[in-house]
């Protein structure tokens, strides 16, 4: 027997389930509990994963690790007391994978085909890449993923068939996945998905412990001002929120509860020698105010989807509610209000992902390297005869048609006859003839199989390839996945141009999608030489600046991956891409017209670059807040328009979440900043000529306050002319005034970089920033090569240097100096 495994592998909670083809099974944990929470505890002697680990957090905080699917896809280290080394976020989520399959008995691993773990849909690709990274490390097989929304409708369909369009609302422990689909005859076609990363049940907990429990301790006790910096009281926050986290629980059951430590809990004393306790009461109103703002951004990302689907509320039958917090009624009620659909729970909210994957899972042709999905449709031939019978092979219906194709010499009088080996069922003799067709009644899930006979018309047997076919009936199908990002290739308009993205995959896009991009090399490398060639990958809808949307990571051809030969300026190069049904990207790389060989089949992908590290983050998150603010406050100055408010609201936040100074708050701040951006976009889009004129005066002033002075004659002429073509284009459609107005920026940068005293003070701008490095070790190597320059007075070589440490600084902002290392053109 074949079997199935799905996976939900949680922020809090995971959960596996097997699917053999007609039943789904959810696998307890030792404690006979559906979920797992995902936690780990060492001891210095051993480590617990889930309950026991759970249970034992209280004890020794700093022997914990929880949420680290929050820091997925970053260099972020998670630290356990008595460990000799800190982990990955994918070694932790690979010790929860290990100990979700160990309660698969042996017999059932013996059978299991393949395994699908989910993913939020607002995971990015380098979270998707750690996720696989992870599978890997817990060794557990042939695994793809899939996106936490489309399992979630996967087990919606298995439990209720309703035609119509739903939406699936799934608010986990630390992520909201929105999906819209159309289900018609147990075929589902996915409308729209989309969510919030940093959007859960884990931010109740923090809001609890920030402004109900923290207060109330200020008030009993002397403390200091930072609980989360001061480390002595920092493992009282970490006890606080598990607390709040029960008493979340407990309120979710009734109308009220208390957030309880006790001394013994503690063992701390605050400044006065005090021993420290919590009793402080939580009730419904308090939660509900709490929470509202998170509902309200729930409910935006779901009127989002809608109007991807282009569909209003009175197309939609009603609202599912799936995950740990929409339990909590006041969620559900507040959701199908605003949205004004009903709402229901069709599944289990803590299992449904889990179920979904399952049943995906065998849906999956795991023979294919690609991990593309089984075909629908089946054929079986006799090509000596020219004569094919084609049959549906997989469908959620009852029935399965199957019809006959001649275009040979089938003997005259031929028949054939169709019966079921399940039931003993016989379709009896039929006419073999062109068109002919028969109904098979799909009697269970699963395969079904029937029998096949042909004979000629003396009623000798015709030879078949094999005389067995078997049709799967499917507890749901889903059509084509929408892809929840777009993903873009960073290329010049021209050399020396104006960046741009070149679309591998549009938000919306169906997947599983393949093709390729042809652009041209800027600059020539040669086999074994210096330099390369980098094509960076951007996340995200903004088209200008390309630098606002999330850094993805990297194509990098360099002369060590040449075996032979040069690749010319102007050269074309092909890169073949392929997006899965999840969402994951791989590319190729070739170069037909020069004699090249660039490691053929190698995928040159890499979400190194793009990965940060959020332990110490603080400083790289302080600076992009000032950027935006600064950015915000001067488009309110100059531009009415309501959204502006909502930008400085999710700063406030996000300043509000930096200041926590931990890894967790770094990643939701910086998450914010991204928000903040696309909606900065959204404005600019609206109010194209205001903000034109916002970005044309400014780099007039900079020219004029900064530059001209040490400009060369010619520069400011072409700067002038320049800025006189920009005002002239400023109402007009296109991308005319950005290209003029790069040309000024160039021109202010080329005057800059001409300057020692620029090149050595951004050099010590560089230098003293190692937080926006992900290569720390290159970092100190390039500092250190440049500290040499200075003192040796070679500016020339200095200027190298800073060209370098661009070329590997994370991107960030729309700087021109953000742009050195662009040397792909538009084909």
């Amino acid at each position: 027997m074949s079997i199935y495994v799905g996976i939900d592998l949680g922020t809090t909670n995971s959960a596996i389930c097997t699917y053999d083809g007609e039943d789904v099974r959810v696998w307890k944990s030792p404690e006979q509990n559906d979920v797992t929470p995902s936690v780990i505890y060492n001891d210095g002697r051993r480590r617990y994963v889930g309950k026991r680990a759970y249970d034992l957090a209280p004890a020794s905080p700093d022997s914990t690790a929880r949420l680290f699917k929050r820091i997925m896809g970053t260099s972020t280290p998670v630290r356990l007391r008595g460990a000799a080394e800190p982990m990955t976020p994918q070694e932790c989520s690979a010790e929860v994978l290990k100990t979700l399959f160990g309660y698969l008995p042996e017999e059932v691993k013996r059978e299991v085909v393949g395994t699908v773990i989910t993913v939020p849909a607002a995971f990015n690709q380098m979270q998707k890449d750690a996720t696989l990274q992870a599978a890997e490390l817990a060794g557990i097989g042939a695994v793809t993923l899939m996106q936490e929304p489309v399992a979630a409708v996967m087990s919606v369909m298995r439990k209720r068939s309703t035609d119509g369009i739903f939406i699936v609302y799934d608010l986990g422990g630390g992520t909201l996945d929105v999906a819209i689909a159309d289900a018609s005859s147990g075929r589902v076609s996915l409308q729209a998905h989309g969510g919030i990363e940093m959007c859960g049940g884990r931010d109740w907990d923090r809001e609890i412990a920030d402004n109900v429990v923290v207060p109330w301790l200020r008030e009993q006790f002397e403390l200091p001002d930072s609980l989360r910096t001061d480390p002595t009281y920092r493992p009282l926050v970490s006890l606080v929120e598990w607390a709040a986290e029960k008493a979340k629980i407990e309120l979710s059951a009734q109308g009220s509860s208390s957030v309880s430590l006790a001394e013994t809990e503690v063992r701390l004393r605050d400044l006065a020698g005090v021993e420290i306790y919590v009793d402080c009461a939580l009730d419904k109103d308090q939660l509900d105010s709490l929470i509202e703002q998170q509902i309200n951004d729930s409910v935006r990302a779901v009127r989002d989807a809608m109007e991807k689907a282009h569909i209003a509320p009175h197309d939609v039958n009603r609202v599912v509610f799936v995950g740990g917090p929409t339990q909590y009624k006041t969620v559900r009620e507040r959701v199908a209000f605003e949205l004004g659909v009903s709402g229901a729970l069709d599944v289990n909210a803590m299992t449904a992902v889990a179920e979904g994957a399952a049943v995906f899972a065998e849906s999956i042709d795991w023979s294919s390297e690609k991990r593309g999905r089984k075909s629908s449709r089946g054929v079986l031939s006799a090509d000596s005869l020219g004569l094919t019978l084609n049959y549906t092979a997989r469908t959620p219906a009852g029935k399965a048609k199957l019809i006959v194709r001649v275009a040979g010499n089938v003997p005259s009088g031929s028949e054939f006859q169709i019966d079921s080996l399940d039931t003993g069922w016989s379709s009896g003799r039929l006419s073999l003839v062109d068109g002919a067709s028969v109904d098979l009644t799909l009697t269970k899930n699963g395969e079904n199989t029937f029998r096949v006979l042909a004979l000629d018309g003396g009623g000798s047997p015709i030879e078949l390839p094999t005389r067995d076919i078997v049709i799967s009936r499917t507890a749901a199908t889903v059509d084509a996945i929408p892809a929840s990002h777009s993903v873009g290739l960073e290329v010049l308009d021209k050399v020396g141009g104006q960046p741009e993205l070149e679309w591998i995959v549009r938000s919306g896009d169906p997947l599983p999608k393949r093709g390729q991009l042809r652009v041209v090399s800027a600059r020539s490398i040669r086999a074994g030489g210096a330099g390369a060639l980098i094509f960076k990958l951007w996340q995200g809808e903004i088209s200008a600046p390309v630098t606002d949307n999330l850094f993805i990571g990297e194509l990098k051809i360099t002369g060590d991956n040449l075996e032979s030969g040069v690749i010319a300026q102007g050269e074309e190069i092909i890169c073949e891409y392929e997006v899965s049904d999840a969402g994951t990207l791989s590319m190729e790389v070739s170069v037909p017209g020069a004699n090249v060989t660039v490691g053929s089949g190698l995928n040159f992908y890499s979400t190194k670059e793009g990965e940060l590290n959020f332990e110490d983050a603080s400083e790289r998150v302080a600076e992009a807040i000032a950027s935006l603010t600064a950015r915000v406050s001067e488009m309110r100055a100059n531009i009415e328009d309501d959204e502006l408010e909502v930008a400085q609201s999710k700063l406030d936040d996000a300043e509000k979440r930096g200041q926590a100074n931990d890894a967790e708050g770094a990643k939701a701040a910086l998450d914010r900043t991204h928000e903040v951006k696309r909606i900065l976009a959204s404005v600019r889009k609206r109010n194209l000529p205001q903000t034109r004129k916002i970005d044309l005066d400014s780099c007039v002033k900079f020219f004029n306050e900064v530059c001209r002075e040490v400009a060369k004659p010619s520069e400011s002429t072409q700067f002038d002319n320049a800025a006189r073509s920009a005002a002239q284009l400023m109402d007009r459609q296109g991308s005319d005034f950005e290209i003029q107005l790069e040309r000024m920026r160039g021109i202010n940068w080329d005057v800059l970089f001409r300057q020692d005293w620029f090149v050595i003070d951004r050099f010590k701008s560089l230098a003293s920033t190692p937080h926006l490095f992900a290569d720390r070790a290159e970092h100190v190597r390039l500092v250190a090569l440049g500290h040499d320059a200075i003192r040796k007075d070679e500016i020339a070589a200095l200027r190298e240097i800073l060209g370098l440490m661009y070329s590997i600084k994370i991107s960030s902002g729309g700087d021109r100096e953000m742009l050195l290392d662009s040397n792909i053109v538009r084909a």
